[in-house]
């Protein structure tokens, strides 16, 4: 599939999209709690979704059987809600995609429930700032591989490892678009890199930065539901999500309110 470079109107659309998602997102992150189960936050998020006229692009989607993701500690995304409850100490990614109008908006972030062991503080700000490199390596010219850099080379710095098996990815009236985003240096010979290495940044250009940060081995495995994705070796996972749009004169990212990260 050739990348689809999103005209000004569009780039708005996907902009009205992503902030209800980034509102849902906030309002689920003020019910995390100890107690809370993964299924209530679900329960809300659609309701709160369905309430503004937009459909939760991942139910159903590829058999998906839920309106949200709930990622808790070692898993490392496309968490199940179910009946799972939220312990102090925990972290758990909550990722939300919304569908308005035609155009699909995506976020995520990791939320500590109650209070959280340094480690695991450690691992969601770092995680977040990897992120936030990630959206600043952004620049039309530029080949995309460089954002993979920026967040691999903190990652490295804190002796992190970097998911490689999930990544960004283009986004607008399809869930999932070109380009692939990957989270980590694009430096070896393999078919996937070269791809990465020759996309060029351009203006209209719209994907999500997403990196997944594991605080042990970069390797996954998914369990037997076919979604569940966990890190090899049990150790925690954060992720952070937004959706960014190519300009002129860099980035914008359109899943932020109020112009934040």
């Amino acid at each position: 599939m050739a990348i689809i470079l999103k005209s000004r109107r569009e780039i708005e659309a996907i902009r009205r999209s992503g902030q209800l998602a980034r509102e849902v997102l906030e309002r689920l992150g003020e019910m995390v709690r100890p107690g809370v189960t993964t299924g209530a936050l679900d329960e809300a998020a659609h309701r709160m979704i369905t309430q503004r006229g937009a459909y939760p692009s991942p139910l159903h989607y590829n058999g998906f059987p839920r309106s949200i993701c709930t990622s808790i500690n070692e898993v490392v995304c496309h968490g199940i809600p179910g009946d799972r409850e939220l312990k102090e100490g925990d972290i758990v990614n909550i990722d939300v995609t919304t569908c308005l109008a035609g155009y699909h908006g995506d976020c995520s972030r990791t939320f500590p429930v109650g209070r959280v062991v340094d480690d695991a503080r450690k691992l969601v700000e770092v995680t977040e700032e990897c992120l936030r490199r990630g959206i600043r390596a952004v620049r039309p010219g530029d080949s995309i591989h460089v954002i993979g850099a920026a967040i691999q080379e903190l990652a490295d710095e804190c002796g992190y490892g970097i998911v490689q098996e999930f990544c960004g990815h283009g986004i607008g009236r399809n869930f999932h678009e070109e380009p692939a985003v990957l989270h980590y240096r694009s430096d070896r010979s393999t078919a996937r890199h070269k791809r990465v290495r020759s996309v060029i940044m351009k203006p209209g250009m719209v994907f999500t930065i997403e990196p997944m940060i594991n605080a042990g081995h970069p390797g996954t495995r998914v369990l037997e539901d076919g979604w569940t994705a966990v890190t090899l070796d049990g150790s925690l996972s954060a992720q952070f999500e937004h959706t960014i749009a190519v300009t002129e004169a860099g980035f914008d990212i359109l899943t932020a309110l109020d112009g934040a990260y």
